[in-house]
C-alpha cells in the first residue's frame, strides 16, 4: 500500500505582480484540463553524453496527456522531442497496462509515460499504447517503430546492441545491429510469467521491472514466477454499461505467494541458466544486480516472515554462490534500491538501518565490512548518484529538518561520514536527478512560498541553466488566484511516548481569531508516506480553507523519513499508536481559541480511510464526522507482503494481532456521520472491504453515507471522477459542519 498522490499541488504564499482582479479558486478549476502549478515537468533525465535534459510534459490543452520535451545544453533552447498525439492519435490500453498504470501510480496520464536513453545518448526508446519506437535525437519527426503487441517494460541494453521488452508474459530481445527479433523464453503463458515483477513486487516492493542486464550486455537476470499456488479471487468490475468478472490471483496475508526462480539467459545464444535460491522456497527475491565488471551476480532474498534480508553473490561463470551480508531485525528489515558496485575497486554501496537510522555502508566484494559512508543522528532517503573520480557519492536527505529534502555530499572514502556537505539551498523540497556521471544534477524545488521550479546544476550546486524558472508573475495560471491564498504554518507535538511529530495547518480565509472554525483533518497515516512536507502544498487543502475550514495534517508515528523507533511503533498494532497520534493533534485542536471542537471531521484514503474509521470508532466525542476512501477493514483482505511485514504473521498464526489491527473489533464505537467511498473495481484494496463494512455496519444498524464509483480503480483517476468525489468531499464536510465561522 504505497501511499497515493490523490491531491494536486497547492500554491505559494508570497508573490509578485499579482492581478487587479482576482477569482475565487474553484473544484472545476482544479480538476481542469490544464494545471495551475505552471509547466510542470516529470521523469526528468540527463542524456548519457550530458548535452541534453529530457522530461515530459503535459500538454497545453490536457496537462494529463504527456510529452516528450528537450533542453538542449549547447543551445540552451527548450524544445517537443516527440508529440504523443502524432505518435498515437487514439490510445487505446490493454488490461495488462492498464494494471501495471494502477501499481506505478500512473493511470491517470496519458500519452508517454516513460522513456530510455541509448549509452550514447543519440536515440530514445519510447513506448506508447503497446508500441515500442526508437527515436533519433537528430531527426526526432521520424520515429522508428521496432516492436509492437503489448510490449511492457522496454529497455536499451547498457552497451546499446540491444533492445529488450517483455510481451505476451515471455522475454523479448531485438539486436540492433541486425534487426533480428528473438524470444528468449517461450513457457509464458497462463500462470507462468517471464522478465516481469509479481504483484506484490510492483504494489509493495517498488519494483516494476523483471529484469536485470548485465552492463557488458553478456546476460540478462531474469525472474521467472508461477501463480498458480497463489489464491484467485473472482471480482466483480461493475462499470455503468457492464459488469465483468475478473478472476485475479490475489495474495491475501497468509495465503501462498507465487513461486519465484531466478534465471540468467545469454541474449545472443538464449542459453538458459537457474540460479538456485535455496531450499525454502517460501521467500521474495527483491530485486538483482550485477557487478560493474559483469562477473558476479548479486540477489536480495527476503524471508517471509521480513525479519531476514540475505545479499548473496553469484559467479555468473559458475553458478556458485557465497553470502555477502545479513540483515535481521525483530520487526521488519526495510527493502531499497540503494545497491551500487563501485568500478575502480572490488566494493560496493549499502544502505541498513541497523543503527536506528538509514545509513551508507561500503562492503568489499567479500562481504567484509570496510567503513560506513553516513552516520549520525539522521537519515538518508536515498542515493542520487556516485561520482568515484570525484571521490562523491550524493544523496538526498531530511538531515537539517524532517519536513525539508535536500541534496548533500559524502565522500566516498567515509572521512566526512558525519558531515555531509549540502549542496541545494533554500529549505524546502528538493529531489534530484543526477547525470550517469555525478557532474551536473536537474533540481525540482519547492517549498509552500515557490512553485516547483526546476534547474539545472553543477554538482557543487552551482547553477548553469534555468530548466523551468516557472514565476509566479502575473502570466502564471495561478496569479488570478493569489489575493485569497493563505500561507501554511508548520509546529510540532509530543506523542505519548515523549517522540516529536510534525504537522500543519492553514487557517481559514478571513481569520479572526476572536471566532471558532470547524477543522478539516487530513490523515493518511501509515508506513511508507510523509504528509507533513515544507513543500508545495494541495490545492484542495487550500480549498477547503477559503471555504473556512482550518486544515490540519499530522504524521503520526509510523510514518516514514524517520527513525526506526519512531516507525516500528505501529508494529504488531496497527491504528493503535496512529489513532492516538491524530487523537493528541486533535486534543492540542481543541484548546486553539479558534477551533469549534464541536466541529472536526478528518477525513483519509487508503490506509487513511482506514484510519478515518478507526478514529471515528475511538473517538466520535471528539470527532464530528468523517470520510473514508478505499479503506482497508480487514487486514487478512489485504496482500501478502504489506499486510504481513506491519501486523506480523498471518491471519492463522497471530488472530489476535489481525483482530486488533482492523475495523471491525472496534466499530461500536463509531457514532458519528459516515461518508464510505469506494471504486467498483478496486484491484489493490478490494471492494469486499467495503461491502463487509456495510454489512457489520448494518447489523449494528449504524446509519451511514455510501458513494460507489463505475468502473474506478484503488485511485478513482481521471479528472471528471477526481472532481465528483472531492465535490462530495466538501459537501458531506460542509453539511455536517459547516464552512463558515461560527457567529
Amino acid at each position: 500500500m504505497r501511499p497515493l498522490l490523490y491531491l494536486l499541488m497547492a500554491a505559494a504564499t508570497t508573490f509578485a505582480a499579482a492581478p487587479a482582479t482576482a477569482e475565487r479558486l474553484t473544484l472545476d478549476r482544479i480538476y481542469g484540463d490544464t494545471s495551475l502549478s505552471g509547466p510542470g515537468v516529470r521523469n526528468l533525465r540527463v542524456s548519457p553524453d550530458g548535452e541534453r535534459v529530457t522530461f515530459l510534459r503535459g500538454r497545453a490543452d490536457n496537462q494529463h496527456q504527456l510529452d516528450l520535451w528537450e533542453y538542449n545544453m549547447k543551445s540552451k533552447t527548450t524544445q517537443r522531442l516527440v508529440d504523443s498525439k502524432r505518435l498515437v492519435p487514439n490510445e487505446e490500453l490493454s488490461l495488462e497496462e492498464k494494471a501495471r498504470r494502477e501499481r506505478a501510480r500512473t493511470a491517470g496520464l496519458s500519452g508517454i509515460i516513460s522513456y530510455n536513453w541509448s549509452p550514447d545518448g543519440k536515440q530514445l526508446l519510447v513506448p506508447i499504447a503497446g508500441d515500442l519506437y526508437l527515436v533519433d535525437v537528430a531527426k526526432p519527426d521520424a520515429p522508428r517503430k521496432v516492436a509492437s503487441g503489448n510490449v511492457i517494460d522496454p529497455k536499451i541494453s547498457p552497451k546499446g546492441r540491444y533492445v529488450s521488452f517483455v510481451r505476451n508474459q515471455n522475454l523479448v530481445v531485438i539486436d540492433l545491429q541486425t534487426g533480428a527479433e528473438r524470444q528468449l523464453t517461450t513457457d509464458g503463458k497462463g500462470t507462468i510469467h517471464n522478465g516481469e515483477a509479481e504483484f506484490v513486487a510492483q504494489e509493495e516492493m517498488d519494483q516494476h521491472t523483471g529484469y536485470y542486464w548485465a552492463p557488458d550486455d553478456s546476460a540478462i537476470a531474469y525472474r521467472r514466477y508461477d501463480e498458480a499456488p497463489v489464491p484467485v479471487v473472482r471480482r466483480f468490475e461493475i462499470f455503468a454499461d457492464r459488469t465483468e468478472v475478473i478472476d485475479q490471483h490475489y495474495p491475501a496475508a497468509g495465503d501462498p505467494n507465487v513461486l519465484i526462480e531466478l534465471m540468467m539467459v545469454n541474449p545472443a545464444t538464449g542459453q538458459q541458466r537457474k540460479v538456485d535460491l535455496g531450499a525454502e522456497k517460501d521467500i521474495y527475491l527483491v530485486r538483482a544486480d550485477f557487478s560493474a565488471d559483469a562477473k558476479t551476480l548479486v540477489y536480495q532474498r527476503q524471508s517471509r516472515d521480513q525479519k531476514r534480508l540475505d545479499l548473496v553473490a553469484v559467479d555468473v561463470d559458475t553458478l556458485a554462490q557465497r553470502p555477502l551480508l545479513t540483515e535481521t531485525s525483530k520487526t521488519w528489515v526495510s527493502i531499497h534500491n540503494d545497491l551500487r558496485f563501485l568500478k575502480n575497486k572490488k566494493a560496493f554501496i549499502w544502505a541498513s538501518e541497523r543503527s536506528g537510522r538509514n545509513h551508507l555502508y561500503v562492503y568489499g566484494l567479500d562481504g567484509k565490512l570496510q567503513y560506513p559512508l553516513s552516520k549520525g543522528e539522521w537519515g538518508v532517503d536515498n542515493i542520487l548518484a556516485v561520482d568515484e573520480a570525484a571521490n562523491k557519492v550524493y544523496i538526498s536527505s531530511n538531515k537539517d529538518a524532517v519536513i525539508d529534502k535536500q541534496t548533500y555530499a559524502l565522500n566516498l572514502d567515509g572521512k566526512n561520514a558525519d558531515k555531509p556537505v549540502r549542496i541545494t539551498s533554500g529549505d524546502g523540497w528538493h529531489d534530484a536527478a543526477f547525470a550517469g556521471n555525478g557532474k551536473i544534477f536537474v533540481d525540482t524545488y519547492s517549498n509552500p512560498q515557490t512553485p516547483p521550479q526546476v534547474s539545472i546544476r553543477r554538482a557543487d550546486g552551482s547553477m548553469v541553466e534555468w530548466l523551468e524558472k516557472n514565476e509566479l508573475n502575473a502570466n502564471h495560471p495561478y496569479a488570478k488566484y493569489l489575493p485569497d491564498h493563505l500561507p501554511t504554518e508548520y509546529g510540532s507535538l509530543k506523542a505519548k511516548d515523549g517522540q516529536t511529530l510534525y504537522y500543519s495547518m492553514i487557517k481559514p480565509a478571513n481569520f479572526d481569531p476572536n471566532k471558532r472554525y470547524p477543522v478539516f483533518l487530513f490523515t493518511y497515516g501509515g508506513p511508507h508516506s510523509q504528509r507533513v512536507t515544507r513543500g508545495w502544498g494541495s490545492y484542495f487543502n487550500q480549498y477547503m480553507a477559503q471555504q473556512g475550514f482550518v486544515v490540519f495534517t499530522l504524521d503520526n508515528r509510523g510514518s516514514s523519513r524517520r527513525e526506526r523507533v519512531f516507525t516500528d511503533a505501529l508494529y504488531n498494532n496497527l491504528g493503535k499508536v496512529e489513532v492516538e497520534d491524530q487523537v493528541t493533534g486533535i486534543d492540542w485542536l481543541a484548546k486553539q481559541s479558534f477551533v469549534d471542537p464541536k466541529r472536526v471531521g478528518v477525513f483519509g484514503w487508503s490506509y487513511g480511510g482506514f484510519m478515518t474509521l478507526r478514529l471515528l470508532s475511538a473517538a466520535s466525542d471528539k470527532i464530528a464526522m468523517g470520510v473514508s476512501v478505499a479503506p482497508v477493514t480487514d487486514w487478512a483482505l489485504y496482500d501478502t507482503h504489506y499486510t504481513e511485514q506491519f501486523v506480523g504473521g498471518t491471519p492463522k498464526s497471530d488472530p489476535e494481532a489481525y483482530k486488533r489491527s482492523g475495523v471491525f473489533a472496534h466499530l461500536d464505537g463509531m457514532k458519528s456521520p459516515l461518508l464510505l467511498v469506494h471504486g467498483m473495481a478496486d484491484d489493490n484494496v478490494l471492494f469486499t472491504n467495503t461491502t463487509r463494512l456495510i454489512d457489520e455496519l448494518v447489523k449494528r444498524n449504524v446509519q451511514f453515507e455510501l458513494m460507489t464509483y463505475p468502473g474506478a480503480k484503488h485511485g478513482i483517476s481521471g479528472r471528471v471522477s477526481q472532481r465528483h468525489v472531492y465535490g462530495l468531499i466538501e459537501s458531506f464536510f460542509k453539511k455536517n459542519l459547516g464552512g463558515t465561522a461560527a457567529k
